[in-house]
């Protein structure tokens, strides 16, 4: 069925497209029609995080900003779903347009700007979802755009004060492009007050609520090698209970000949693949092993979330992938990953899977 649907789709501009995207498997999903876009959630239970994932293959954040289509998401046959990024007070975004396809490189450019309602519009909505199944849901915080940020925890601590007691887990966004001085965040002290900041605030909030929300720092895949080793070091430090690499990139290299290349934002899909993957590697080879990793940026094959797995991550997501490839890479990326672990020797690999 999405076969049928994308190219009137890919038709309209991308951003239009997105939102109607949304609604129609929203409608597939309360008409019961939702079969004929995915098959049923593919079964491959991970434990991570101390959370049980019925497969783990998940969405990334971005696509539903709002946490306005949770069930007809997981639907789809998501072992987890991530929505977000939402901000204390709701915001425009940058002015349209502001996301533009790359078809010729399976990729998107977007300058959205953390555009959304504000958490306590996400609040409300995922109040309403039903959670149907045992699917794990992430929610995505971050800050907004006008806010300092010398003043930026405040805006973390209050959208995790709102979203902690019906998150599985929590995201932390410090990497988004399109936020001016968002990567800032970043920089070993600025990390540092941040993440200290945001797990003095989860510990009273585990006291309040009797139970502990994971929290997950979102990095960027431009950075440098040695801030890499600075990030992990800091990382490792602070104790954080997982890292999702990464987030878009604003390298241009891969695309550079095409005509949107010059296009501010940034770009996920099948160019970020190695970069975002090179990223993932490196960290888990500098982070202590109780420290999973989420790999997330061009997935748009099975075998890209085998090389995932053999990079060092726990769990994948995938976005971009979804919007050329359809609900259809949910399995395909499940199946993959099972049949890699369940290959009984490196000599025994399935036809076509990646050695790692």
């Amino acid at each position: 069925m999405y076969g049928l649907a994308r190219p009137f789709l890919f038709h309209l501009d991308a951003e239009r497209a997105h939102n109607l995207g949304l609604s129609m498997l929203e409608k597939a999903y309360r008409t019961g029609l939702n079969p004929l876009l995915a098959r049923s959630r593919p079964a491959f239970p991970v434990k991570v995080l101390g959370l049980t994932f019925p497969n783990p293959v998940g969405l990334a954040a971005g696509l539903d900003k709002n946490g306005a289509h949770v069930d007809a998401l997981f639907a789809l046959g998501f072992g987890f779903v991530e929505v977000g990024t939402v901000t204390p007070k709701p915001q425009a975004g940058n002015p349209k347009p502001r996301m533009f396809r790359l078809p010729e490189h399976n990729a998107i450019i977007n300058r959205l700007g953390f555009n959304n309602d504000g958490v306590d519009a996400l609040v409300r909505n995922v109040e309403k979802a039903r959670r149907k199944g045992d699917g794990i849901l992430g929610i995505n915080i971050g800050k907004n755009k006008d806010t300092p940020n010398e003043d930026a925890a405040s805006d973390y601590i209050h959208c995790l004060e709102k979203v902690y007691p019906l998150a599985d887990y929590i995201t932390i966004n410090i990497s988004s492009p399109n936020t001016a001085g968002l990567r800032e965040l970043q920089e070993e002290q600025a990390l540092r007050r941040l993440l200290g900041e945001l797990q003095e605030t989860r510990e009273r909030l585990w006291t309040r609520h009797g139970r502990r929300v994971p929290m997950l720092v979102k990095v960027a895949p431009d950075l440098a090698d040695e801030d890499i080793d600075v990030t992990a070091r800091v990382l490792a430090e602070m104790q954080v209970d997982g890292v999702i690499a990464t987030n878009t990139t604003v390298s241009r290299i891969a695309v550079h000949q095409h005509p949107l290349s010059k296009e501010v934002g940034g770009l996920s899909g099948e160019p970020l693949m190695a970069k975002s993957t090179a990223v993932l590697r490196m960290l888990r080879t500098r982070l202590p092993e109780q420290i999973p990793l989420v790999g997330v940026g061009g997935v748009l094959t099975g075998a890209d979330a085998v090389q995932k797995m053999a990079a060092g991550a726990s769990l994948v997501q995938c976005y971009t992938g979804l919007v050329y490839r359809g609900p259809q890479l949910i399995g395909e990326c499940v199946d993959a990953i099972r049949r890699r672990k369940e290959a009984p020797s490196r000599g025994h690999l399935p036809p076509n899977m990646p050695r790692t």
